[in-house]
């Protein structure tokens, strides 16, 4: 066996929550990679609070960022694990019942410092639909995952 807690490190970018919303977007929270080399993004969704269809769907777009300020859509050469649009950085979308409750991923190797995963609501989801998003940022440079021991 390996070593995985010195090498990883798992941030809550969405805590658990029901959202909803007409057309809307939802930025999530962005995550510093700094000291890190890739990330794993998990997106944990319940069951749809709204009959899921085409014209009544939910999004789930990648962006990343030098500067935590201006961030731009991921494309293909940026992730692993996963699909992306070719320029909208829609990594999952969420348009029939079938497809919830789920846990997707999508692999990050892009190289900019922050990443962070935008909801977008098409549609109007009157009744909101229960998810989180977790961050796993992975081959550390200096083993600075969550189980790092100080000996004094």
């Amino acid at each position: 066996m390996r070593d995985l807690g010195n090498n990883l490190k798992s941030v809550q970018a969405l805590a658990s929550v029901v959202l909803a919303g007409n057309g809307a977007t939802v930025n999530g929270t962005a995550v510093d990679l700094k000291g890190f080399n890739g990330a794993y993004v998990n997106v944990n969704t319940g069951i749809e609070g709204v009959t899921l269809a085409s014209n009544l769907s939910i999004s789930f777009v990648l962006q990343h960022s030098d500067d935590n300020s201006t961030f731009t859509n991921a494309v293909a050469k940026d992730v692993t694990d996963s699909a992306i649009g070719t320029t909208d950085g829609v990594f999952l979308m969420l348009d029939a019942n079938a497809e919830t409750p789920s846990t997707n991923s999508i692999g990050y190797i892009g190289g900019k410092r922050y990443i962070r995963t935008n909801i977008v609501f098409l549609g109007n989801h009157t009744t909101g639909t229960a998810m989180s998003i977790d961050v796993i940022k992975g081959y550390a440079i200096h083993s600075e995952g969550a189980s790092t021991v100080t000996i004094s």
